[in-house]
């Protein structure tokens, strides 16, 4: 247990942030599985930039790790191509 009031506030810091950050990516999973699920090839389209966007914001504040956010845009683009 901490007893310094500093490391106490860091605890308190720490989970504020990872309550935070779990909403980001459990948005982004949804959005990547609802672009998943779509069979219109037109609307998968038109959805791709505004995920393929969400991605690399998480990526840029370190939600999830760069090669991840390039693996995740690179498989959608790759299943999308083939609608």
């Amino acid at each position: 247990m901490a007893h310094h009031q500093s490391a106490k506030k860091r605890i308190r810091q720490n989970e504020a942030k990872r309550v935070h950050n779990k909403y980001y990516a459990k948005t982004m999973r949804n959005a990547l599985k609802k672009l998943r699920e779509t069979t219109d090839k037109a609307a998968a389209e038109a959805d791709f930039p505004k995920v393929a966007s969400m991605i690399d914001r998480l990526a840029k504040r370190n939600i999830i790790h760069k090669n991840k956010a390039a693996n995740l845009k690179s498989k959608l683009a790759a299943q999308i191509s083939k609608l």
